[in-house]
């Protein structure tokens, strides 16, 4: 049903794993960014805004509630919607383990730790390891953007004011710059979308592990991972032929063991009759 609905609404913004990421920091993969509870959420965090896809769940989760009331938890259905969102993507198909529920709380102020696109290599692997992932699984997991899209927001201070002379990340390639600009003026709509992977921006493979080493990575976050020796090593070790065919079967297990943090079980939380609001709360 999940894989139905994304591929009639082809939302391709959701197959990142942008939203299982920012789900799984704040208080474990409990659905909470679904939650819509106004400028109190966590989906108002500056670190989620531009997300999309809300409709791909909400439309899955009234599908099974005809069929299974109180089943099927809207947390279970954001990793299934991640997992058939890669492999309608080219990527591999793996298994979900389910059986998560769904949290009462979103808070904005929970997402104080998610990480973001600016935050150096060195507090990137902090927080990964904070929740139990390795250098090498924040290289797979951000290999995600290898689909999916951003906003000119995002890289808006990578073009014009990283350093402290207004000028742009010299990680970026001369060449790769000036289309940047060009998709995100200064002063521009910032709201303008671009791919993560502008080679292959259609299909999840390593191309995004190859642009990194190139310096044609679109955000911050991602051009980082090649400042440090050890993630340097993880990207490398992927962009040959060897490593290019481990690849699939390396980021499906780091996404199970991403969705398996702080999970919710037994008499934990509830199974959302909605995803936007918790039960109870009027409509």
């Amino acid at each position: 049903m999940v894989e139905k609905g994304l591929k009639k609404t082809g939302d391709m913004q959701f197959l990142d794993t942008l939203h299982v990421k920012a789900d799984t920091y704040l208080g474990g993969c409990d659905g909470s960014i679904l939650i819509d509870n106004g400028n109190a959420g966590e989906r108002m965090a500056t670190g989620n805004q531009g997300l999309g896809g809300f409709d791909v769940i909400d439309k899955a989760k009234a599908m099974l509630e005809r069929v299974c009331k109180g089943v099927v938890s809207c947390s279970d259905i954001v990793a299934l919607a991640a997992r058939d969102a890669v492999f309608l993507r080219n990527g591999p198909f793996y298994q979900v383990p389910t059986g998560r529920r769904d949290g009462r709380v979103s808070d904005i102020s929970h997402a104080a730790n998610i990480p973001e696109v600016g935050d150096s290599i060195q507090l990137l692997k902090s927080k990964f390891r904070q929740k139990g992932l390795s250098d090498r699984d924040l290289v797979l997991l951000s290999a995600a953007h290898t689909i999916g899209t951003t906003a000119c927001f995002f890289i808006e201070t990578r073009l014009y004011n990283f350093t402290q002379g207004g000028g742009s990340d010299p990680a970026i390639n001369p060449d790769f710059l000036p289309k940047l600009k060009a998709k995100c003026p200064f002063r521009g709509d910032i709201n303008v979308r671009l791919p993560l992977d502008p080679v292959t921006e259609e299909t999840f493979d390593v191309q995004i592990l190859r642009n990194i080493r190139d310096g044609l990575a679109v955000i911050e976050s991602d051009a980082r991972l090649y400042d440090d020796r050890a993630t340097k090593r993880v990207v490398d070790s992927y962009i040959g032929q060897r490593g290019s065919s481990a690849f699939g079967q390396d980021f499906a297990e780091a996404m199970v063991k991403m969705g398996n943090i702080g999970v919710k079980t037994g008499s934990q939380g509830e199974i959302r009759r909605i995803c936007t609001a918790v039960n109870g709360v009027p409509l």
